[in-house]
């Protein structure tokens, strides 16, 4: 794994050509042709957009072209950064789960880091007084609950509603091939849903983003000044390996690929496995003793603070070795069916993460996987012919 924010590289080169030349070496570039490009490698589209403009930047660890990450690029690059907006575990992606991120001086670049993930998670007029242009730069996983596109949307709607533009540096989707689960519910809109798609949305955040301002979602119907610099070399069905763990508890491209599954547990009394080294990849309760298998959650500085069932051995599944296809809902019914007390199975935050307030039912009253997931199909087909207006990639 390459954890290259705190790698700073002094340029001292005469010319724009030059820096961008030096950066090029730097990062690997050019070094495959069949190598993805990204949005932030494509520094020669980006500088002319934000020369001699004030910038803020929302942007966490996985924000890196190559060894070297953004922020210290434009830094050596001379470009007047006046702050970083940080999102869910923060701008150095050491913060858990809901943990409250603060404001700080972020002491290896001197920035500003400003917090939305804590009291507001939208940046104010205020914050955003002294800014021209804001970049957007993080690592997704292609998933509806992941809240790192919620902050997005919130930055659209903060962009549109005072008048500056947004520069999203496209990356991969490591779940880009697969479009599943329920539609959200806009009665249950929340921060870890906030628009009308299903749980595996099969899209970029760049072509989210796109979706987001074509389609109206901007609160108030406004409309954001947004460009994206989309990826080279990219398509949906390529397989991606993360180099850098998009959050504390998403620790390889397994864990990720479980996700979409698992992340439903936390809707229940299941534990995930945080407090583990393999959270989402093992599930389990202390109360599941007709399960095999066992695990015991503490505490894991950088990862997991204060886990459910902290120190309780928990019975359940392990699915370290287990091939993953998308979205499945067979692990959740199995342990629903496993579990002594059903009626205190499903916890209230169940249907704000499914999106719906049917599919407890269903599984309640023992439907079957395939049965559930054909009530979903129309709306999902739909949602598949939505998103063909706005994709940038095969």
């Amino acid at each position: 794994m390459i954890l290259a924010m705190n790698l700073r590289i002094p340029l001292v080169l005469p010319t724009l050509l030059g820096l961008l030349f030096t950066l090029t070496f730097l990062t690997g570039q050019g070094q495959s042709k069949s190598k993805i490009t990204t949005g932030a490698e494509q520094l020669d589209v980006l500088l002319p957009l934000i020369q001699n403009k004030s910038v803020a930047l929302m942007v966490n660890n996985t924000s890196v072209i190559g060894r070297v990450h953004l922020v210290d690029s434009l830094q050596h690059l001379k470009i007047n950064i006046k702050k970083i907006l940080a999102v869910e575990h923060g701008f150095r992606g050491k913060a858990d789960a809901g943990e409250t991120v603060g404001d700080e001086i972020d002491t290896a670049t001197g920035l500003s880091v400003v917090s939305i993930y804590g009291k507001t998670k939208k940046p104010s007029a205020e914050q955003l007084a002294d800014v021209d242009v804001v970049i957007f730069d993080i690592q997704d996983v292609g998933v509806r609950f992941f809240t790192y596109i919620s902050s997005m949307n919130y930055l659209m709607e903060a962009c549109a509603e005072n008048g500056k533009k947004l520069i999203i540096l496209d990356r991969p989707n490591p779940n880009g091939s697969f479009i599943d689960g329920p539609v959200l519910d806009k009665e249950l809109k929340s921060f870890v849903g906030m628009n009308p798609i299903p749980i595996l949305h099969g899209m970029t955040v760049g072509e989210l983003a796109q979706m987001i301002n074509g389609e109206g979602w901007i609160e108030g119907g406004k409309s954001c000044d947004l460009q994206v610099i989309p990826m080279k070399k990219y398509d949906h069905k390529k397989k991606y390996s993360l180099l850098i763990k998009p959050s504390p508890n998403l620790p390889n491209d397994h864990a990720i690929a479980l996700y979409p599954s698992t992340c439903l547990l936390e809707g229940t009394v299941i534990s995930v496995g945080r407090g583990t080294r393999t959270p989402f990849e093992v599930l389990g309760n202390p109360l599941l003793k007709n399960q095999s298998f066992q695990f015991k959650p503490e505490t894991i500085e950088g990862m997991s603070k204060n886990p459910p069932f902290e120190n309780k051995i928990c019975f359940g599944i392990d699915l370290r070795k287990e091939k993953t296809n998308g979205l499945t809902l067979s692990y959740l019914i199995k342990l629903y069916r496993s579990y002594p007390d059903k009626e205190k199975f499903f916890t209230s935050y169940f249907n704000t993460l499914a999106g719906n307030k049917i599919l407890k039912e269903q599984i309640k009253k023992g439907m079957s996987e395939e049965d559930i997931k054909d009530t979903w199909r129309k709306e999902l087909n739909q949602f598949k012919t939505l998103r063909k207006k706005y994709l940038l990639y095969p």
